[in-house]
């Protein structure tokens, strides 16, 4: 992402609490993609799981 010396002037220039949140940032933001992911897939199975017990249901 950064090089060593780009680092140091960032951190020269803006500080070092900026700094750290836009690592923080660009770390975590994979993980909220696989986050957001996951909830789609949970919102599918729970979809599908919540079709074929209206079907159950209705052949009962």
């Amino acid at each position: 992402m950064f090089e060593g010396e780009s680092i140091t002037q960032l951190i020269g220039n803006f500080g070092f609490p900026i700094i750290v949140t836009i690592y923080l940032l660009y770390r975590f933001e994979n993980k909220i993609e696989s986050l957001e992911n996951a909830l789609r897939d949970l919102e599918e199975v729970v979809r599908l799981s919540s079709g074929k017990k209206k079907r159950r249901e209705k052949h009962e």
